[in-house]
């Protein structure tokens, strides 16, 4: 059986609202955002009997961080998941609840997702980095997604017009969420794009994120719990799809292939459908180089052609391929490993109906990806593409 075929799905969501420095712990954002979720939902906490926790830079030496969350929410669950994956940890963490619904382990699961890396981060990811890595100076991904663009330069030409439009739609999009970093509300142009500094030539200051504290949370449940709680709808996946070190035993690998031209094409085939019937692309977005790499190797369009699709191609919430219609961690601020859920939470408030203002026209299903981790001499090491639809249950 395929987690497709599980009678299960995303019931409700919370989140917080993006804010610099809050002083606040990544427990004390758990306790609120799940909170929010009981209230929202209106369901009985005893039936929450799955939790998976997300890990976060700010409470990264505690190695028992997931049962300490559950003791502080008051919950006693039978099915505990620590998910360590980065920004693939919350579409992972929707897969991973998934199966142990499938499996009878539990039957309601509660992700939870929050972070406060702008305000304390006790991260050290050591391995090689120590040896290797600092001592040249490269010290996190800034660095390492320079390598990324500046050898896709050398293959394809960098347009930075394409770069640029792709910053401006998410800002747009961001200015219509109230929960998008207020630093960050602030409109954009294609020119302001092109002034901002160079960070790591040629990545420009407005190619990445700006860490933030936040978080979210959401109910997986099977589907009869569901209808007994009173829900008549549901975000079912309908493919799912991970990879960790693709190309690992290839010595030289090309650093501008990725894990999305095997994960991309394989959950869209799971779900029975191609890149022209995607309704609404959710991609992370911890730089802009990303999006436009996954944009070619899912297969929206020819490699080294991202450019040429995404001028072609209206990405606002009103156009053909609605892109990040929160605004992305780019232009709504990455929550530390939180960010995940960012975007994932952003396609199921759309699925559901509840965009608001950037509500998009069409909304029957979404695309969805992560990517955790980004090491030296290669790309990042995890990717997963997970297509949700709306369903009436």
């Amino acid at each position: 059986m395929s987690l497709a075929d599980v009678s299960a799905g995303i019931v409700a969501y919370s989140e917080l609202p993006n804010r610099l420095r809050t002083g606040r712990s990544a427990y004390d954002l758990a306790g609120e955002v799940y909170a929010n979720l009981l209230e929202q939902s209106g369901i009985d906490p005893s039936i929450i009997d799955g939790l998976a926790v997300v890990g976060s830079m700010s409470e990264a030496p505690n190695p028992f961080y997931p049962s300490y969350v559950a003791e502080l929410l008051g919950l006693s669950p039978t099915w505990l998941e620590s998910l360590h994956l980065g920004g693939v940890s919350c579409t992972g963490g929707v897969a991973r609840a998934l199966a142990a619904i499938g499996a009878g382990l539990c039957r309601c699961v509660l992700l939870v997702a929050t972070d406060a890396q702008s305000t304390h981060n006790r991260s050290e990811q050591g391995a090689y980095r120590p040896e290797f890595v600092y001592p040249i100076g490269l010290r996190g991904p800034v660095g390492a997604f320079g390598f990324i663009s500046r050898r896709y330069h050398e293959q394809y030409g960098l347009d930075p017009t394409a770069l640029a439009k792709l910053a401006v739609v998410q800002r747009e999009h961001a200015l219509r969420n109230p929960n998008a970093c207020p630093k960050l509300r602030e409109p954009l142009t294609e020119s302001d794009y092109l002034a901002s500094r160079q960070v790591s030539e040629p990545i420009r200051l407005l190619d990445s994120v700006m860490v933030c504290d936040g978080g979210s949370a959401m109910l997986i449940m099977a589907h009869d719990l569901a209808r007994a709680q009173g829900f008549r709808q549901v975000v079912k996946l309908q493919g799912y799809a991970e990879r960790t070190h693709h190309l690992l035993h290839e010595p030289l690998a090309e650093i501008t292939r990725t894990g999305f031209e095997e994960v991309g094409p394989k959950a869209l085939a799971m779900a029975g459908i191609e890149p022209r019937d995607v309704q609404m692309f959710h991609p992370y977005d911890d730089f802009l180089i990303a999006i436009l790499l996954q944009l070619e190797q899912i297969g929206f369009c020819e490699p080294g052609a991202g450019a040429q699709f995404v001028h072609a191609t209206d990405l606002s919430y009103k156009g053909k391929l609605p892109l990040n219609t929160g605004g992305g961690q780019i232009s709504a601020g990455q929550p530390g490993l939180a960010g995940g859920g960012l975007n994932l939470v952003e396609a199921v408030r759309q699925l559901l109906g509840e965009g608001g203002e950037r509500q998009v026209t069409t909304a029957e299903n979404a695309l969805v990806t992560g990517i955790g981790v980004i090491p030296f001499g290669r790309n990042w090491s995890t990717s997963s593409a997970m297509v949700l639809r709306h369903e009436a249950i």
